[in-house]
């Protein structure tokens, strides 16, 4: 099969890393093309980008810009399903070479990643989210459940000091 294969390495799922030396070995397969590296390490991003080819990019949303800073190309992003504007116009600030920008994006956006993705288990804060935006996100699959009441009223702040949603709406 020819097609292009993106690794995902999120230890805070499978309870492992998948070592630099590990995905070297795998970048050597031809289909193997970008890697999805959510360790919370910016020196494991330096070395998968030492070590391989591979595309890197960031899997998690509050290190995007530090990883670009060290040679990522984007983002598996999270918030960028409520916000994907304001992620996409930090990436073209890196792209367009003004790192001025980009620092005011990522300072913007650093606070809802925090706060929103720190209330649970992803997808669930996500999910909340967007239904609190109107938006379908299909139902959660055990063993996840929905927020309960104070994460609920914490992401509505959250959406709320982001310019999302007006104080009270959806309360």
């Amino acid at each position: 099969m020819d097609l292009p294969i993106c690794l995902y390495n999120i230890p805070g799922r499978t309870a492992k890393n998948v070592e630099p030396e590990t995905i070297a070995r795998l970048a050597e397969l031809e289909n193997i093309v970008m890697v999805k590296e959510a360790t919370g390490s910016l020196d494991q991003c330096s070395q998968l980008l030492n070590m391989t080819n591979l595309t890197v990019l960031s899997g998690d949303d509050s290190l995007t810009l530090p990883m670009l800073s060290v040679g990522a190309e984007g983002v598996v992003s999270v918030v960028g399903n409520i916000v994907p504007e304001d992620v996409l116009a930090m990436l073209r600030a890196v792209t367009e070479d003004n790192w001025t920008e980009a620092q005011a994006w990522h300072h913007k956006l650093f606070p809802l990643c925090r706060d929103l993705l720190g209330l649970a288990t992803n997808p669930i804060p996500i999910k909340a989210a967007m239904a609190e935006l109107g938006r379908d996100t299909g139902e959660l699959r055990l063993p996840m459940t929905s927020l309960n009441s104070a994460q609920r009223s914490a992401l509505r702040r959250t959406l709320e000091a982001y310019g999302l949603i007006g104080v009270g709406v959806g309360s």
